[in-house]
């Protein structure tokens, strides 16, 4: 297989992940966690070196994808295991402090959020959950990314 139809399909296969996971949120009703936003950002990344590499193939852009691609697979296997217990999570939020609005309407707006905790599994299938899921496709993709990077070097040698 060529380098850009490896590049392709790795990166298709963020924005396809990507894609179930706002599919997920808007569609399926199921707000993201903390540890669901960190696991959408490297394939954003990806999925932007996707298109880099595409229009220019190098072997540093596709080490760039592989390496979103294994983040995010990191970070869907610690997910996963904050999910099935293994693990704690992380015990912290974050939350800015807004200016001019009253110690009342600022509880009312906190109790009427939604609670999404990291350590709940909203879906799962086969025994899997999203993060699980994510975590096992995104190794396949870091796969796919490693597989266009030793395509170019094996390329560029005589």
């Amino acid at each position: 297989m060529t380098p850009r139809r490896l590049i392709l399909l790795a990166a298709g296969g963020s924005a396809a992940l990507m894609l179930g996971a706002l599919a997920f949120q808007y569609l399926g009703g199921l707000p993201p966690c903390k540890l669901c936003y960190w696991q959408r950002y490297p394939h954003i990344a990806a999925i932007a070196i996707g298109a880099l590499a595409l229009a220019l193939p190098t072997r540093l852009l596709t080490l760039a994808g592989a390496l979103a691609a294994a983040t995010t697979a990191a970070i869907g296997t610690y997910h996963m295991g904050v999910e099935y217990t293994w693990w704690e999570g992380p015990n912290t939020c974050t939350a800015g402090s807004p200016q001019g609005i009253s110690a009342e309407d600022l509880l009312a707006q906190i109790l009427e959020a939604p609670v999404v905790r990291c350590d709940d599994v909203a879906w799962s299938l086969a025994g899997l959950s999203m993060a699980g899921w994510n975590a096992l496709i995104s190794a396949i993709l870091a796969l796919l990314w490693l597989a266009a990077w030793r395509s170019l070097t094996q390329s560029s040698t005589p």
